[in-house]
């Protein structure tokens, strides 16, 4: 399928997924006629939904007037209840919802876009609103079948580019990865899955101490292809100053040598992918893990703040190397980018979100690169937050507390990746870029099964009781990234398994190290981060606890064979 989806194809998708949601859209998409006449667009979406509760999400698009407010107005066929709101003034009476904007976004050009968000109760059926009204002007409902005298399908997209490089191919077998994995007792149960290939200094474009390239892993890439349509994911990670607020993967690069980042390290691999010979493979790329969120979080005056990280913001480096990246592989046509957007452990806090999205649209349109170079984002890269947590919702309370207010939640406004991940994509649209947008989340080590797996809520005895017993995530605290004790693989890779995201993937390839436990001599720029350290007692990013990592672990990157072992043995889906 084209980038561009038919609107039925959407349609129907997202319907499949448990009936979780919809779309109502007064405009076909490309058809500059129609969205002239048509006063608005509304885009109605059931991102999560349970047996009492949903999210969703609203986007308007104003084809009339500039406004300096606006008012949306539907009304539902059942007993829908909104509960809570977000970046709107949600009221009900009846079935009757008015969403209005607040003070900070009643601005709505010609042509621009507003998106809002909600959560609900409903009991039966979730049936999307038939009508919506923008300022009292009705906006036309796209039931599927073309609407007023248009066609179904939009024009083709000319780059020819898969709309989800994942949906219909097989994933690239890193045969490297998948020989230690089918050496560990065990592990030719996984040993055939698609991983990614990181590309974390100059000389693995070339191959280390005898290893494979860039080139081999593509021409394997070709072979395991054969007829069918293929997929290689690689992780471009050799960024200036790389890590500022972290040790434990620190880069070759000084924080200064942004052109030997681009003439040593992006052309070269520009070059290569380039190569008519590759041109039948679907590249992936993961654009620079860990790096512009720490441009927000970890600089002056946040108590996070680092040296190094305040280096990184004056210079502008990290958004330079990110564009120049998007840039100049953006410009190949089987490649697809998808830029790092941290995990909701990071960012899903307010006043890490939003200004976070900016940051990486600064990114998308620094060095020549554009947010048509951005095909998404990945969240939860080589990280342990939970995909879903079923046990708590973020609007429970328990004896009158939020558990927003619980010590694991701390006020974040998102319990797991997926909701996390659906609520990043519907503000990076809102601020531009494109509307189909898809994204990854990285499930390599986030699955947390095993005996210490809770099968239904913790105790009502307080709100931390509540939230602490039935949470998946069993680390000490979110902020804990390394080796973490208790962890397990998560949901296998798989392409369109929610609406709105491309794929689950393995980038992190499980039984990769995140980092030494202790200090060990090197020739590859790797630091010694305490949080690998299992007796460290912590620092501000985790509220000085412990650090939950796993003892005697190797060189971040090397492989560790005891977290392969537990990651198996805590696997959730479990493994056969």
């Amino acid at each position: 399928m084209s980038r561009t989806r038919t609107r039925t194809a959407l349609l129907a998708a997202l319907t499949l997924v448990g009936g979780a949601t919809g779309t109502a859209m007064a405009a076909i998409p490309g058809d500059a006629g129609a969205a002239a006449a048509i006063p608005c667009t509304v885009d109605y979406k059931v991102q999560n939904q349970w047996s009492t509760g949903f999210t969703a999400s609203v986007t308007i698009t104003n084809n009339g007037a500039a406004k300096s407010a606006w008012s949306v107005k539907w009304s539902y066929a059942g007993n829908q209840r909104v509960t809570s709101a977000w970046n709107a003034k949600v009221t009900q009476s009846g079935a009757a919802v008015t969403a209005a904007n607040e003070g900070y976004n009643g601005q709505l050009a010609t042509g621009g876009s507003v998106n809002f968000g909600f959560q609900g109760s409903y009991s039966g059926t979730n049936a999307i609103p038939a009508t919506f009204t923008l300022d009292g002007v009705t906006c036309n409902v796209d039931d599927g079948s073309g609407g007023p005298g248009g066609p179904t399908d939009p024009p083709p997209n000319p780059s020819g580019k898969a709309d989800n490089p994942y949906a219909g191919a097989k994933g690239y077998v890193n045969p490297e990865w998948s020989a230690k994995a089918a050496a560990e007792p065990g592990g030719s149960r996984i040993a055939n899955q698609p991983t990614g290939v990181w590309l974390d200094r100059t000389a693995a474009i070339n191959g280390v101490n005898g290893g494979m390239g860039l080139r081999a892993h593509l021409d394997e890439a070709l072979r395991q292809k054969g007829t069918g349509e293929l997929y290689i994911q690689l992780v471009i990670y050799n960024l200036p100053g790389r890590d500022c607020s972290a040790l434990a993967s620190n880069g070759e690069l000084g924080p200064t040598e942004i052109d030997k980042y681009k003439t040593q390290y992006i052309d070269p691999i520009a070059a290569i992918l380039a190569d008519p010979k590759y041109k039948d493979l679907r590249i992936v790329t993961t654009i620079e893990i860990d790096s512009l969120p720490n441009l927000v979080t970890n600089v002056t005056p946040r108590p996070t703040a680092t040296p190094n990280c305040d280096v990184m913001k004056a210079n502008g480096n990290y958004q330079k190397g990110v564009g120049y990246a998007l840039n100049k592989l953006g410009d190949i046509p089987n490649v697809y980018n998808y830029i790092d957007a941290g995990h909701h452990g990071w960012l899903g806090w307010d006043d890490n979100f939003g200004p976070s999205a900016d940051m990486f649209k600064t990114a998308a349109t620094t060095e020549g690169a554009t947010v048509s170079d951005v095909h998404g984002f990945i969240v939860n890269t080589a990280n342990y937050s939970a995909l879903k947590e079923d046990h708590f919702k973020i609007t429970d309370t328990v004896n009158g507390t939020s558990v927003r207010q619980s010590k694991w939640v701390d006020w974040n406004r998102y319990t797991d990746e997926l909701s996390y991940a659906q609520a990043m994509r519907d503000k990076l649209v809102s601020i531009g870029f494109d509307s189909k947008i898809g994204m990854l989340i990285d499930t390599s080590r986030n699955g947390w099964g095993g005996t210490a797996r809770p099968t239904g809520p913790g105790a009502l005895t307080s709100v931390d009781t509540y939230v602490d017993g039935g949470r998946y995530d069993r680390r000490i605290h979110l902020g804990n990234w390394c080796n973490q004790a208790g962890a397990g693989l998560g949901e296998r890779p798989r392409a369109n398994p929610e609406p709105g995201i491309d794929a689950y993937v393995w980038m992190k390839p499980p039984g990769e190290s995140d980092g030494a436990s202790k200090e060990i001599p090197n020739d590859e720029g790797k630091g010694f981060d305490r949080m690998c350290d299992p007796t460290y007692t912590g620092n501000p990013r985790n509220n000085n606890n412990m650090s939950g990592a796993l003892p005697n672990a190797p060189l971040s990157g090397h492989w560790f064979s005891a977290q392969f072992q537990q990651l198996m043995q805590n696997a959730y889906p479990p493994l056969s």
